[in-house]
């Protein structure tokens, strides 16, 4: 898109409206604060649903296959903003992206509202990866629309419509969670009306308040090049029906399987991507280093996020089972521990945005701060071991120590992430700029990919030894980080 464009864009978006910002910034942050409601209000309870028996309202599927089920799930989540974020740059613009994602997230909810057992619940997983794919990346990308390049506000912008997922992220687990011993089912429901309050805002307001941002594509396909991706997109779905009748009856295909190749995919896509990346002859000999230089920082990213995703799977499981939940007269649903990571990076991102400011050049390197958040993940899960190594594996543990262990890791997640983010863009070869930032999604979906694997040795006589082996390594990882970090500082050529 030229740099007339992106004004014309910035230009019909009314500048003054939402806290001095934007006017399309209120119609991007509920959209957003609402599917993110969906999304993590779905997730809190999604697991429980899973292994909970059938008399109590669940699905009965193995404990193990559960935790391994949700971890796919959430490495497809974000395989699938590749596809959409291509999408949106070659056919439909984001803006229809999002208001297609926004109708397929809601049908998932509403699918799995419905007690059609496993056949439902696997329709409900495909609109909603394939939904979030379209939202997640281009609803994002239309904040970025809205401010021109030198706006002053754009960073500001972008921390306000994080609060946003945030906030959505907080709320949802606690209302479903208060419901999930009543009906799952009302559980999911309420997530298909968040993401249709999100649709409501969206449709109702964009037009005032967006004007032509999301209207444009980036990078339209030509007509024969249309022709070519409509006959290959059509040519993949029939090869892939093909290979689903063949490999389901004959039992080639089954959820073992399945969660064994998406595993391996978390790994394979963003090798290719730093293979094809660093071979390119569009990289310079600069951007190369700097390549070279991301992939430990990649590595270690997937770490992190094994660790940091396993509050959905292995923590959710430690809070249902292993953790006293009638405290003080109030009966705690376990599906409100999923409202502390929010909780956290609400109260704690300015405090950490704050102290780098203060730091100015005297601030940890990249490297550095990504050990810092390998460091305080391995923490995060060494803490769980004690009330198990003075209490026994058999008692019922206080739920203060669930508490200490996702302050810990989000202490560790403001340290990464936003740097992650910012090192992505920084470390870019000038021709995969937006294809880098995609890379460095792909790191939580090659964690997941992991976690789909690790989580069969969790159960009640290995605990300590999960924890602690996983925390360990963790801590060693990032001690070899931070020794490392000089050689890998030379090769980001001058990025600090």
């Amino acid at each position: 898109m030229s740099v007339v464009d992106k004004q014309k864009i910035v230009s019909s978006v009314p500048q003054k409206g939402f806290f001095g910002h934007p006017k399309g910034l209120f119609t991007l942050f509920f959209t957003e604060f609402w599917e993110r409601f969906s999304y993590y209000g779905m997730r809190a309870i999604l697991v429980f649903y899973m292994y909970y028996e059938v008399s109590k309202g669940g699905l009965g599927i193995d404990e193990k296959t559960a935790l391994s089920i949700v971890s796919i799930y959430g490495s497809l989540v974000y395989m699938s903003g590749i596809i959409g974020g291509w999408l949106a740059d070659r056919i439909f613009g984001t803006s229809k992206a999002v208001f297609y994602g926004g109708i397929l997230i809601m049908l998932g909810h509403i699918a799995l509202a419905m007690p059609g057992g496993l056949p439902m619940f696997f329709v409900s997983m495909v609109l909603i990866v394939i939904g979030t794919g379209l939202l997640k990346p281009n609803v994002s990308a239309m904040v970025g629309d809205i401010y021109s390049e030198k706006d002053d506000r754009r960073d500001a912008g972008f921390s306000i419509f994080y609060m946003g997922i945030n906030l959505g992220a907080f709320i949802s687990p606690l209302l479903t969670g208060a419901v999930m011993d009543y009906s799952f089912h009302l559980g999911f429901a309420f997530a298909a009306v968040g993401m249709f309050f999100g649709l409501l805002v969206y449709l109702f307001t964009k037009k005032k308040s967006l004007g032509l941002a999301g209207t444009y594509i980036a990078n339209p396909l030509s007509p024969a090049e249309k022709k070519k991706v409509y006959l290959i997109i059509g040519g993949a779905a029939l090869l892939l029906g093909i290979v689903l009748v063949v490999t389901i009856p004959t039992g080639l295909l089954t959820i073992q399987s399945f969660i064994a190749l998406v595993g391996i995919l978390g790994f394979l896509i963003p090798t290719l991507y730093f293979v094809f990346m660093y071979r390119s002859p569009k990289t310079t000999e600069v951007e190369r280093s700097r390549v070279l230089a991301f992939i430990p920082l990649f590595l270690a990213s997937v770490m992190f996020w094994s660790i940091q995703e396993q509050g959905a799977t292995i923590l959710a499981n430690f809070a249902d089972k292993r953790t006293q939940l009638d405290v003080a007269g109030i009966h705690l649903s376990p599906a409100w521990f999923q409202s502390l990571n929010p909780l956290f990076i609400i109260l704690l991102a300015p405090v950490f945005a704050w102290l780098w400011v203060k730091l100015g050049e005297r601030q940890p390197t990249i490297p550095q701060k990504f050990s810092l958040g390998l460091l305080f993940a391995g923490l995060s899960f060494l803490i769980i071991l004690l009330p198990a190594y003075f209490g026994g594996a058999n008692s019922l543990v206080h739920p203060i120590w669930l508490v200490l262990s996702y302050l810990i890791v989000v202490i560790g997640e403001l340290c990464l992430s936003p740097v992650g983010l910012s090192a992505a863009t920084k470390l870019a070869p000038a021709a995969f700029s937006a294809q880098t930032m995609s890379l460095w999604f792909l790191s939580n979906a090659a964690a997941q990919g992991l976690n789909a694997q690790i989580v069969k040795f969790y159960h009640k006589e290995t605990e300590m030894l999960y924890f602690g082996v996983i925390g360990v390594i963790a801590i060693l990882l990032s001690i070899i980080l931070f020794l490392a970090t000089p050689l890998i500082q030379r090769q980001m050529k001058g990025v600090r």
